[in-house]
């Protein structure tokens, strides 16, 4: 996904249904790793995005994609979700 050209509406945790903006709008709050997306937003936290994101995937990359999108920073490859584990 190209977060950076993606709506706002666009939905980032499918098994929460947390958007582009309530993601962004956290990491703006200073809320600028994972843990703290999750504390805020309860993103990243149900268990079912890759039964229920058509990527088939854990929205955490995402998360991490938007966090170093917004903060002009590289993605923490070693933060990681084990919520869809």
């Amino acid at each position: 996904m190209n977060w950076k050209k993606a709506a706002d509406d666009q939905i980032v945790c499918y098994c929460k249904n947390v958007s582009k903006a309530e993601i962004v709008h956290a990491i703006k709050q200073g809320n600028t790793t994972l843990k703290l997306i999750q504390e805020k937003t309860s993103a990243c936290t149900g268990g079912n995005c890759k039964q229920m994101n058509p990527s088939g995937a854990c929205c955490s990359a995402d998360i991490l994609s938007l966090i170093a999108l917004y903060t002009d920073t590289a993605p923490d490859k070693e933060e990681h979700c084990c919520c869809c584990s």
